[in-house]
């Protein structure tokens, strides 16, 4: 899918100095997401059903103990 001219917008989670950013795009049906460092680099592509029960998923506590 081509993503030019696609509006991306950075984590509110994002630090202040700029690192550790995970940008998203809204394009036809979908979620892109990418690591901000590298916008020319790889990118991966999500239904919109499937990344909110993603970010439904790292929202909920973790169970891991340790």
């Amino acid at each position: 899918m081509d993503l030019t001219g696609v509006l991306w917008r950075k984590s509110s989670r994002s630090s202040e100095q700029g690192d550790m950013c995970v940008e998203l795009a809204l394009v036809r049906g979908a979620v892109a997401i990418r690591d901000s460092r590298d916008p020319d680099g790889s990118k991966l592509m999500m239904s919109r059903r499937s990344f909110g029960h993603l970010a439904a998923a790292l929202k909920r506590p973790s169970k891991l103990k340790g």
